[in-house]
């Protein structure tokens, strides 16, 4: 082996040594998938499926679970640019339409997160058994914590576990991914929904508080 060709290898072990550095990344603009949601300190519990625009600012989760003994069915349309979201009843063909908090926030693992490691869940012994990913933790607003698992190629995010002293445990976890948006319909609010008045609140909900509020509304019917 000559000095060039040892150099040559030198320089692509060193470049796949860097690679293998997780960074912080986004996730895909536009993103059609799986959720299941425990929350409100395991008093919520629900399975779905949500509608993630990035460009236009709007998610679209859908999920049917239970609080405590009762069951819950969430149809939720956030417009985060319009500062509004829906809560959508098919049932009654009425829509409830509060304020959301302004700020949008998009997948992605956060600027300042942390990184906890990288393993392979699955088996890494032959090609296909496994995937690898990355889990990162941080601090939330409120003296809260969480840890995110985002898939190393791609970016697809896997699981969300956070916790605040006023909301308790949240637990996400998505599946299923799909790139694109399956049914752009998904993101325009039903044709009923435009007689729906704006309800007015002290603190406009975010997609988490929005949650727990409906479970909080539940479980005091109880």
């Amino acid at each position: 082996m000559n000095v060039v060709s040892a150099l040559a290898i030198v320089g692509l072990l060193l470049a796949a040594a860097g690679a293998q550095k997780p960074q912080q990344c986004e996730s895909p603009p536009l993103m059609t998938g799986g959720v299941t949601v425990m929350g409100f300190n395991g008093l919520v519990m629900s399975t779905g499926t949500i509608t993630y625009d990035a460009f236009g600012q709007k998610i679209r989760v859908r999920n049917f679970g239970m609080v405590g003994n009762e069951t819950l069915t969430v149809d939720q349309l956030m417009l985060f640019q319009k500062k509004v979201y829906y809560e959508i009843d098919w049932s009654k063909l009425s829509c409830k339409k509060r304020r959301l908090n302004t700020d949008f926030v998009p997948m992605q693992v956060p600027d300042d997160a942390n990184l906890m490691g990288q393993i392979v869940l699955g088996s890494s012994s032959s090609w296909g058994m496994g995937v690898l990913v990355n889990t990162w933790y941080g601090d939330l607003p409120g003296n809260g914590s969480y840890t995110s698992v985002f898939t190393e190629i791609g970016c697809i995010p896997m699981t969300f576990t956070g916790y605040t002293p006023t909301s308790g445990w949240t637990i996400i976890s998505t599946f299923n991914w799909v790139l694109g948006i399956t049914n752009p319909m998904d993101l325009v609010p039903p044709f009923f929904c435009a007689k729906a008045q704006l309800e007015d609140s002290e603190t406009p909900d975010t997609m988490f508080t929005a949650l727990e509020s409906l479970a909080r509304k539940t479980h005091d019917m109880k």
